[in-house]
């Protein structure tokens, strides 16, 4: 029986579209992207075997088939809708949806996010892990935050912070290979590798004429390269408020005296700008600019 039912959300979807005759009104109200509200269109349309929309540049209009099938859509709707549920909320609670990278959550998210949570408790917070540099869409959440170079076109996107780049290494190593004590001494180290911090940058600002690393360890997780670092796997790019709590402990030590702020490389608040028009997604936004920006990081 299952595998014969239409998705629930695309047909909420089909339903706003065609009382809207348009996609983009639809995927507003629905507080989605028109990329995701396309997808579920689709996603309909590929289920009933039947073009649903006759697209005529931003405006659409139903199929005939199209017409007949939102009278049973609708019906299903309000059926559903209609039913009583004596023990749902009067009113649904608030709710944003916040995707963030692992180490970004890890050190700098959770440890904070109860500041927000205390001066809204009346906004329930659903968290999502992303895979930096790799997940590029924003799918069906409303406030992400990427790691990278900031290109992304069609949503609105504003810089957290960048951070200098400098080299660690655990004690434990350093006694095991020997003094570091000048950039060109880590040709006797393992160089760890990371998409997220490539090495070539710094031996650049460091006067050596040295390739990426091309073999080793790699491990393109923030979090995860500071504990290989901590655990002895070699030597490692990082950046100061991530590895804060590693140095304080004297787990990791840095390297050198030389920091490189990468251009290319920083933590940017993405979301269309829809959300913004929705106050709890507003709150969370304007609250994650003055917690999460350059000058609040270096208080």
């Amino acid at each position: 029986m299952a595998s014969r039912l239409p998705p629930v959300h695309a047909l909420s979807a089909f339903e706003a579209a065609a009382r809207h005759g348009s996609f983009a009104l639809a995927a507003e109200e629905l507080c989605i992207t028109p990329s995701a509200f396309s997808h579920r269109i689709r996603l309909l349309e590929d289920f009933v075997g039947e073009r649903l929309f006759l697209r005529d540049g931003r405006s659409v209009s139903l199929t005939e088939f199209g017409r007949r099938y939102l009278d049973v859509v609708r019906g299903a709707l309000s059926s559903l809708a209609d039913f009583p549920l004596p023990h749902r909320y009067a009113s649904a609670q608030l709710k944003v949806k916040v995707t963030v990278p692992p180490t970004f959550a890890r050190y700098l998210f959770l440890p904070h996010l109860h500041e927000f949570m205390s001066l809204h408790p009346e906004i329930s917070i659903e968290t999502y892990l992303s895979v930096p540099l790799y997940d590029m869409s924003l799918s069906e959440t409303d406030i992400e935050v990427r790691f990278g170079a900031g290109k992304y076109p069609d949503i609105v996107t504003e810089k957290l912070f960048r951070e200098p780049v400098f080299p660690v290494a655990s004690p434990a190593y350093l006694e095991q290979i020997g003094k570091l004590n000048v950039p060109a001494d880590l040709q006797k180290a393992q160089l760890l590798r990371s998409a997220l911090e490539p090495w070539q940058p710094w031996f650049e600002m460091a006067g050596l004429d040295w390739q990426e690393p091309s073999t080793g360890l790699r491990i393109d997780d923030l979090g995860l390269l500071l504990e290989a670092v901590k655990h002895g796997y070699g030597v490692a790019l990082t950046r100061q408020h991530f590895a804060a709590d590693m140095i304080a402990s004297g787990e990791i030590v840095p390297l050198f005296d030389l920091q490189l702020t990468t251009p290319q490389h920083a933590y940017y608040l993405v979301y269309d700008r829809h959300v913004r028009e929705r106050p709890e997604v507003a709150l969370m936004l304007d609250w994650m600019m003055e917690r999460f920006s350059t000058q609040r990081l270096s208080l």
